[in-house]
């Protein structure tokens, strides 16, 4: 029988799922950190995992039986790809399976930020009613809206914001012309001219050596004077103090991320209404959590039904 270690918080609907199959034998045990991991892998065939749970090489060695990890997430930069392949161990992921859930909140932050509501908020709770200049705000397809990378998030959000009479735009050098039209959106010829041309940017990347900082000082500058930016992929992709910095310059009209670097974050945010900081929950809906997990037991089913071997990949696409 093999050891299913659901590691992640998870729709309980896994487990049920596995148990009533009779050829697993089901623990469910949600941790956060490495040595949390390390000391719980021990004799798991398959592992499942979210993105902040840190598959190590540490957390491989203490895993004397593993044969598959499946990951309830798009991205799999937790995991360390060179262990994984010396180990022979397969890797399930599930890219697109929160993509309607994080382009909604990513309108949402657009519409927050675009009709200051966090301002007004705040304002409101104060007792004030400022509602004097209420006009300068714009209705959305006012905005130029520039996506870095139009897989599967970013072309709902492309489609999103296409029902708004947005103009999108997009910066994907792995996709041709006719694809990124196929997706709503214009091609960007590169970042730089998508940071200089869009009043608000989204970021849709995986995160990559490639994609590591691709939004840094020098991007931040590039970058309209009073355009907004948003990152709901990886904290690791822009340089945050930077980002911070361009905020409170007033170079920057507002900024929202569902990640930060590190996570759960080392310091403290500026007490800011143009700043939007969630503990990247942009996945986090009732529809989307039921999905990965019905998702991931059938990936996990294909696995050990078919001719599949530890060492390959199954991704749903």
């Amino acid at each position: 029988m093999k050891k299913l270690l659901i590691a992640a918080d998870v729709d309980r609907n896994l487990a049920q799922l596995a148990r009533a199959d009779g050829r697993f034998d089901v623990e469910v045990s949600p941790v956060r950190t490495e040595e949390e991991l390390a000391a719980i892998v021990g004799d798991a065939h398959i592992l499942v995992t979210r993105a902040y749970n840190k598959v190590s090489r540490r957390v491989l060695e203490s895993a004397t039986n593993l044969e598959v990890i499946a990951q309830g997430t798009s991205g799999t930069d937790n995991i360390d790809d060179d262990a994984v392949r010396q180990r022979k161990v397969s890797v399930i992921s599930l890219p697109g399976e929160n993509a309607n859930a994080v382009a909604e909140l990513v309108i949402g932050y657009m519409l927050s930020l675009t009709r200051t509501i966090p301002f007004y908020t705040r304002e409101v709770a104060a007792g004030k009613w400022p509602r004097d200049d209420c006009a300068t705000r714009h209705e959305m397809h006012h905005y130029r809206l520039g996506i870095a990378g139009l897989g599967q998030v970013g072309r709902r959000v492309a489609r999103l914001a296409g029902a708004f009479g947005m103009q999108v735009a997009a910066f994907d050098p792995y996709l041709s012309d006719g694809q990124i039209t196929e997706r709503g959106a214009a091609r960007a010829g590169s970042l730089q001219f998508l940071l200089s041309s869009s009043d608000i940017v989204t970021l849709h990347v995986p995160l990559t050596p490639e994609t590591r900082r691709m939004i840094g000082a020098r991007e931040l500058e590039i970058m309209r004077a009073g355009s907004l930016l948003i990152n709901a992929a990886r904290g690791e992709i822009i340089d945050q103090a930077a980002a911070l910095k361009a905020l409170a310059s007033n170079h920057l009209a507002g900024l929202a991320m569902d990640v930060t670097d590190p996570e759960p974050p080392a310091e403290t945010f500026p007490d800011d209404p143009r700043l939007i900081v969630t503990p990247h929950v942009a996945g986090c809906t009732y529809e989307c959590r039921h999905a990965i997990g019905q998702k991931l037991w059938e990936k996990i089913v294909e696995f050990y039904s078919t001719s599949s071997r530890p060492g390959s990949s199954l991704r749903s696409e």
